[in-house]
């Protein structure tokens, strides 16, 4: 069965939730006190990073969805 939009909440006590929406797996998170800049973007081996202030959008990197390191059953 094909979902459009999936979600689940974080597992570490945090504000934000996992996602998969049409395939494209990642995570958004809440902070409170640590601000890390107002559009920020970080790329690593697994995801990219989007700060807007004190919300962060962490989305999977289109290579990595082959790798052992992919994010299985994340969302749905």
């Amino acid at each position: 069965m094909f979902v459009i939009l999936a979600t689940k909440p974080l597992n570490d006590n945090t504000k934000g939730f996992r996602f998969n929406f049409l395939g494209l797996k990642g995570l958004t998170r809440k902070r409170k006190i640590k601000n890390r800049g107002w559009f920020n973007v970080l790329r690593g081996e697994c995801m990219t990073a989007y700060h807007f202030g004190k919300r962060s959008i962490y989305l999977q990197n289109r290579g990595n969805k082959k790798e052992p390191r992919k994010l299985w059953h994340f969302a749905g």
